[in-house]
């Protein structure tokens, strides 16, 4: 097995929130990986190869087979490493209802219970890029007050160390979204 684990790579970028939920489920499992980092102008002919029809990340390689599109790599990484903590509820009927709504946070920690897990690891999205968004665009829309119980799930989530250590480094986040902005605004011209 740990044979098998050293055979892990990530294909991604530093600035993809569906890379970064891989990323967080690979060290929630305790798996290591190599991480590969792509330039999405010239993608690499690995990149290419491990995923030939949609051509873009995530991609998880394990023992030279591949493995695309973030929610199916959440998956095949809890069926494959089933003993260390587990992302989706083991029950069949909990796994599915864990897929399908992503609202029963009622008096709990996170989505699942009082542990992260699948729900919450594909939420990290609305926590990190909606705030970082708000600050590029300089409005108060996304703000405690008008989402109390939402902030506080982000809070919970930030204490986590490993979800940190998965997050961009915050000017580059900046600068990266400001990117984007600008680059919309002047398709728009």
């Amino acid at each position: 097995m740990a044979n098998q684990e050293k055979q892990v790579k990530l294909y991604g970028t530093w600035a993809s929130p569906l890379s970064q939920r891989i990323e967080i489920a690979l060290k929630l499992k305790g798996v290591p990986f190599d991480y590969n980092e792509e330039d999405l102008n010239n993608k690499s002919p690995s990149l290419l190869k491990y995923n030939p029809v949609h051509k873009k990340i995530s991609v998880l390689v394990h023992n030279d087979k591949s493995v695309a599109e973030s929610l199916v790599i959440f998956e095949y990484i809890d069926e494959t490493w089933k003993n260390n903590n587990p992302i989706l509820p083991r029950d069949p009927h909990e796994r599915a209802t864990a897929r399908f709504w992503a609202s029963f946070i009622d008096n709990k920690d996170f989505f699942g219970g009082d542990k992260i897990g699948f729900v919450d690891i594909v939420g990290k999205i609305v926590a990190f890029w909606l705030q970082i968004t708000q600050e590029v665009l300089g409005g108060d829309f996304f703000i405690p007050e008008k989402f109390p119980a939402l902030f506080e799930w982000i809070g919970k989530l930030q204490e986590i160390d490993l979800v940190n250590e998965c997050r961009p480094p915050r000017e580059k986040h900046l600068a990266y979204v400001r990117g984007i902005f600008e680059s919309l605004i002047n398709a728009l011209k």
